[in-house]
């Protein structure tokens, strides 16, 4: 057993999301959403070092020591898995561990709505989950290639950076690659995937040109294509897709996009004021021929439109998920109002000014 196997068993009893360990500081948990300083010494370069090496791999640790940054997986057998980020800081060496739970948890089970459990079942086409870091991603990624598991009969290609939610092959066939491990880079990842005969891809995430050409690419021939990005709504995720191409390929990528996409989910997690956790906020683009043509006609602002009119396809927008979570007492009216759109619905419900004063 590793020493800094005990630091995991807290995190796990502790209900911690994270585990930050830095030198000359004491290990910081966040719990639900906050930073929490464990009651343990302060840790110094040299311990530290050797305490995190312990759990790093050989080849990683090569790596970390020429450019001063890794990802990687490390998992405790019956307790849970982890990402792992090295960093060098100023004081010396640093990590964040972010636990990702042995049981891979149900649509139903996450308390998501019925058309994410939908998504699971289209034929083809490209669906994007998107969100700030930390918000739960990767766990309603993982709750749909579960549920793609469970009720079809197809080959399922994971493609991360490192590998998180580990699935055992059910109807399906499911193989999991890591980047740095099984393959160079999520590009040529996507590239050998077309000869691997998948019929579902999920990549963890679409970090440059390459890896959304090749993406729309599969999701145009034939595949059902599953990604993640770092944006805060469906309107932002579309706009963000086509400007990481030169300006001059633009009006070509958006007729692309268009035909490709089949669904933008957007997520947000709040702290609950009802019970301990953490709630989901989810924007969900249904990409119907209406928000096909805006694409294509570069009419991303009307977007939002189609979506407040959009309820039977199963559409709905951030600030009226918010607004829900509000009504029913789950959330806080100030982070309500924080991570809002329209901050005009929101603001009656606060009881002194917002603490942002910018967007007052």
């Amino acid at each position: 057993m590793a020493q800094i196997d005990a630091f995991f068993k807290l995190m796990n009893d502790e209900g911690a999301s994270d585990l930050h360990m830095v030198a000359d500081q004491q290990p910081v948990l966040r719990i639900r959403g906050d930073m929490e300083r464990v009651k343990f010494k302060v840790m110094k370069q040299d311990e530290l070092k050797a305490m995190l090496y312990e759990v790093c791999p050989e080849a990683k640790i090569k790596v970390f020591e020429e450019t001063g940054d890794i990802d990687f997986g490390y998992e405790i057998p019956g307790l849970a898995r982890y990402r792992c980020n090295f960093f060098n800081q100023k004081n010396g060496i640093g990590a964040v561990f972010r636990e990702i739970p042995s049981d891979i948890l149900s649509v139903e089970q996450l308390g998501l709505p019925k058309v994410i459990s939908r998504l699971a079942h289209l034929p083809k086409g490209l669906v994007l989950v998107t969100g700030p870091t930390g918000h739960g991603k990767s766990t309603t990624l993982a709750a749909i290639v579960d549920e793609a598991n469970r009720t079809r009969k197809d080959h399922i290609l994971t493609i991360e950076d490192p590998i998180e939610f580990v699935h055992q092959s059910n109807k399906c066939i499911i193989n999991h690659r890591e980047v740095g491990t099984h393959t160079k880079g999520f590009s040529q990842a996507l590239r050998g995937a077309l000869r691997e005969d998948p019929d579902i891809i999920m990549v963890g995430e679409m970090r440059d040109l390459e890896t959304m050409t090749l993406a729309m690419e599969a999701a145009m021939t034939g595949h059902l294509v599953f990604g993640t990005l770092h944006t805060l709504n469906a309107m932002k995720t579309v706009d963000r897709a086509i400007e990481m191409f030169p300006a001059h390929q633009q009006a070509q990528v958006r007729s692309t996009l268009a035909d490709a996409l089949r669904a933008v989910v957007s997520q947000t997690l709040f702290k609950r004021i009802d019970v301990k956790g953490r709630v989901a906020a989810l924007e969900i683009l249904i990409a119907t021929p209406a928000v096909r043509n805006m694409i294509r006609e570069a009419k991303t602002y009307q977007i939002i439109s189609v979506m407040q009119t959009g309820k039977k396809y199963g559409m709905a927008t951030m600030d009226d998920a918010i607004m829900e979570l509000l009504e029913k007492r789950m959330i806080s009216p100030d982070d309500a109002y924080s991570n809002s759109i329209d901050k005009s619905k929101f603001v009656k419900y606060l009881r002194k000014p917002p603490s942002d004063f910018t967007e007052v």
